[in-house]
């Protein structure tokens, strides 16, 4: 017999599966460190479109041998995706010292 605490565990088991299909492939474009929420998902989707578009516009650049420009193409992609990790790393970091902040009682 199925009770309702299985059925509630069994919901919660597939949100968490289908939730880290599209974690993993989106979470280099996030700038948190885990994407939870729809917000996180549609900044870390703005981000990897754009990446995506300087990627293109690099290709078609060398297509048409724009050298200079498909240079800097590739340099805007490579300050995109360092900036992304320095800015996860920023609040990591916040929140470590946050939780160092907080009295031992808690």
């Amino acid at each position: 017999m199925i009770t309702r605490a299985k059925l509630v565990e069994q919901l919660r088991e597939q949100q968490i599966r289908s939730a880290q299909t599209y974690s993993a492939a989106l979470a280099v474009f996030s700038p948190n460190p885990h994407i939870s929420s729809r917000r996180d998902l549609k900044v870390a989707l703005l981000y990897a479109f754009l990446f995506c578009f300087l990627m293109v516009s690099c290709y078609m650049a060398l297509y048409l041998k724009w050298f200079r420009l498909s240079s800097l193409f590739v340099l805007f992609g490579i300050l995109l995706q360092v900036s992304l990790k320095i800015s996860r790393h920023r609040r990591l970091k916040r929140k470590r010292e946050r939780k160092l902040l907080l009295p031992l009682s808690m």
